[in-house]
């Protein structure tokens, strides 16, 4: 290990050796006038400098966008007014010395023309027919540029289908960060939208998913193809030219990431009826036309905006099983048997449709429908006379849970805005809705309910329950006060299993049958049983309730001023999650299966409660508010500098050792799935809920590494062990590397599989915050092209703009 001592995060790499650092680290004499960072040349000390100063000089002439760097304005205009026929900007910086090596073509390259024969001989000339992640990724992309180039289809619907005549369609390159705004909808959307969206990147995520949603892409981080509304190509099952067979077969055949790596199942999604229901669709033209009748009548303002338009069947259809395909089984509070998108309320239709959209990568679709949904709910709140929130109906509280879900991940700090500024009025609604629904509950007496009034009680305990997880999240993320204390709930019902919530019964008695056999437990019951250390058996919803409420008593605890002296609590908090753990193997079975691929037996509610069980533990040994805080206002720069800046709240001590373990254990769960595979897979099969919860747990553990690198304090023998435990999970990245820092090659290699594939924008901004903190760590070099091989390939395999310094 390295004796010398660090008293700072280095502006310059104290512990490098000399003749490294004379030939890789030239003189910074160049320092910033507000901070101690020096840097080797003029022009980047004037762009760090910006970012205190918030100055963003390059100004767009096409439009109303500003940026901070030039190369950036370059690759907005490329990207977003390319297209428009206009004369393209042309940089008047120098190049950089010396030819750039790409081993993945770059997006701006054209595609490589396949067929059946191309694919055979690149399958033989490997030799036993085994491909790499990247060569098929490539070879995937390229294909559905082909069929997508091959099978344009025509405008989504006719006049007579629109919202207004004078709709139109547009195709906009998407960027991987924030969502953007359509451009031709800016100005009409000034008091709806959030204006900060973020700059558009070099690349963008391609939309394979069918119209029929028969399967989704396993690999879309290589591809810049223009997603179009119509139906595209299906590579789950269709034969498509021929070319499907031998594409499958190759995927099929994809390596192993290790030796004892089970090979991770593709993340394409299946019918839903093995999941136990069915995802409701929109069966016909007419059916289309009476959910456009229903928003006309709901939108009685004609407030939306004139370029809204309500999608073609096929994609209404797609957004929808996009939605109970992936979504719902994270947040599973609507009922999908009872789900008619001809019956159900248009602003929770329109919801629903934006989350769903997202998923497809149909990002402007997407703000379109939230924002519809958006202002149909202010329409009914703005006129209800004689406002109670006792009064509101449950269908304006789904709506606005997932409108705050949209926003508050979107990556844009106007959108985190807005859901806050509503935050006390969704939790006004689900007190006064929880009070109504006790006064039916009482009204009934010993009467067992029937099956309609009991999926209405459930329909509404689930919704108070996502209400509470989405708040626990926000105070997870952003160091928000919760809005929903435990006590709230007192004697609610926990929510049922998924089998009996997806339940198909035919007759009273088999259903009062199965509701005798299923356990009635109240959160206070677990809630008790917990602290006491006594297990106790329930439903994987309710499995996520409990370690969302243990996580906030341990953030409340934290916050107390008598924490340090309150032994006892602590004690008991520490008892209450072993406890939990613990009682996960009481957890009931599911009977249906859920098709999305996760590492980890059972329903993925499981799996993304394991998650947030690892933050609550390290948040009884380390407290990174300050990360937190600055991560409200979405400046990947100031997050990277509150992440740098809070390495002495990692200590060095044996209870430290328990957090790395579950660090350890976090970073192995995608190293041993394989970390490309689960970069391009995870967004869509995963809840946001793992980035979210396991960006404390990758700060804590860089730090921890960094501070066994450079203390003086020699390391223990127990920490010498976890050390090379975790370097063994990245031999292969440390090989070749520039830097041997394990601690920047953790953050750098976690900050790059973040943002590969994009769903929600927050990603993307821990994906940047987390690569400038690993520059951070080994003392901010100029070249990092010097150092790109520490990373996974998709760094490189974008193209990064030669105009850009990083």
């Amino acid at each position: 290990m390295p004796g010398a001592s660090v008293a700072t995060l280095p502006p310059s790499a104290a512990s490098t050796p000399t003749a490294r650092k004379s030939s890789l680290a030239p003189e910074r004499k160049y320092k910033c006038q507000f901070c101690n960072r020096a840097f080797s040349r003029s022009e980047h000390r004037s762009r760090h400098e910006r970012s205190h100063t918030k100055e963003r000089p390059f100004k767009c002439m096409k439009c109303r966008s500003t940026f901070v760097r030039r190369d950036l304005l370059l690759r907005h205009d490329r990207t977003v007014h390319a297209k428009d026929g206009g004369v393209p900007l042309h940089s008047d910086g120098k190049r950089r010395a010396g030819p750039k090596t790409r081993a993945i073509a770059t997006p701006s390259k054209p595609s490589i023309a396949l067929d059946t024969t191309t694919i055979e001989q690149q399958m033989e000339a490997s030799g036993d027919a085994i491909f790499d992640v990247e060569t098929a990724a490539m070879l995937v992309a390229d294909l559905q540029h082909k069929a997508m180039r091959d099978s344009v289809s025509p405008p989504e619907g006719s006049s007579s289908m629109d919202y207004t005549p004078t709709s139109v369609e547009q195709t906009v390159t998407y960027p991987s960060g924030a969502i953007a705004i359509p451009q031709a909808q800016q100005v009409q959307w000034d008091n709806f939208m959030p204006q900060g969206a973020a700059e558009p990147k070099s690349h963008s995520i391609a939309s394979s998913a069918s119209g029929s949603f028969e399967s989704q892409q396993s690999f879309a981080s290589t591809s810049t193809a223009q997603p179009h509304h119509g139906q595209l190509l299906s590579i789950g099952g269709q034969n498509c030219n021929g070319l499907v067979p031998a594409l499958q077969s190759m995927i099929n055949s994809l390596p192993r990431s290790g030796a004892t790596t089970p090979v991770p199942q593709s993340p394409s999604v299946v019918s839903n009826a093995n999941a136990g229901f069915r995802a409701p669709q929109v069966d016909s033209d007419d059916e289309r036309n009476m959910i456009l009748d229903n928003i006309r009548a709901h939108d009685t303002e004609r407030a939306i905006p004139e370029g809204f338009r309500l999608p073609s069947q096929a994609s209404l259809n797609r957004y929808l099983s996009t939605y109970f395909g992936h979504f719902h089984h994270h947040l599973p509070f609507l009922h999908p048997a009872s789900f008619n998108p001809t019956h159900v309320s248009p602003p929770l239709l329109l919801a629903v449709l934006s989350i769903g959209a997202l998923y497809a990568f149909d990002q402007d679709q997407a703000y379109l429908l939230h924002i519809g949904s958006k202002i149909l709910v202010n329409q009914f709140l703005q006129h209800k006379e004689n406002f109670s929130s006792r009064k509101v109906p449950l269908w304006i509280m789904q709506s606005s849970l997932l409108n705050m879900i949209f926003t508050s991940w979107s990556g844009d700090p106007k959108g985190l805005e807005w859901a806050c500024s509503i935050k006390s009025l969704l939790a006004n609604m689900v007190a006064g809705n929880r009070y109504e629904l006790k006064l039916r509950q009482e009204a009934r007496g010993d009467r067992p309910p029937t099956r309609a009034e009991w999926v209405e009680d459930e329909c509404c305990c689930r919704t108070y329950y996502a209400v509470y997880i989405f708040f626990g999240l926000l105070t997870l993320t952003y160091n928000h006060t919760p809005a929903i204390n435990f006590n709230e709930f007192e004697d609610l019902q926990l929510p049922s299993t998924e089998a009996l919530w997806n339940l198909k019964v035919t007759d009273d008695a088999s259903w009062n049958e199965q509701l005798a056999n299923s356990p009635a437990i109240t959160f206070m019951e677990a809630h008790d049983n917990l602290f006491q250390g006594e297990g106790i058996r329930y439903s994987a919803f309710a499995t996520r309730v409990m370690i969302n409420a243990l996580f906030l008593e341990v953030w409340y605890h934290k916050r107390s001023p008598e924490a340090l002296q309150d032994v006892v609590t602590e004690y008991k908090l520490r008892l209450a999650l072993e406890t939990w753990e613990k009682s996960l193997e009481l957890c009931e079975p599911e009977a249906v299966a859920v098709p999305l691929s996760a590492p980890h037996k059972g329903h993925p509610l499981i799996f993304n409660a394991k998650a947030m069980y690892r933050n609550a533990r390290a948040r009884l040994e380390v407290d990174l508010k300050t990360v937190q805080e600055a991560l409200r206002y979405h400046d990947s720069y100031e997050v990277a500098g509150a992440m740098s800046n809070a390495r002495d709240r990692v200590k060095r001590s044996s209870e430290m050792l328990k957090v790395i373990q579950e660090c350890y254990n976090c970073v192995e769960t995608a190293v041993v799935q394989g970390v490309r595979w689960v970069a391009r897979t995870s967004p869509t099969n995963w809840s946001v809920e793992h980035p979210l919860c396991s960006m404390d747990l990758m700060i804590i553990l860089t730090l921890w590494l960094y501070r066994l690198e450079h203390d003086e304090e020699p390391a223990t023998p127990e920490e010498l062990a976890m050390y090379n435990k975790v370097r063994q999970l990245f031999e292969k990245d440390l090989g070749d590397s520039y830097s041997s820092q394990l601690s920047s090659v953790v953050a750098r290699l976690w900050g790059s599989m973040l943002d590969e594939v994009v769903v929600w924008g927050i990603t993307r901004l821990i994906g940047e915050s987390l690569r400038l903190h690993a520059q951070a760590l080994i003392g901010y070099i100029d070249d990092v092209e010097a150092s790109s091989n520490v990373s996974t390939p998709s760094m490189i395999s974008q193209g990064a703009d030669e105009d850009s310094v990083y």
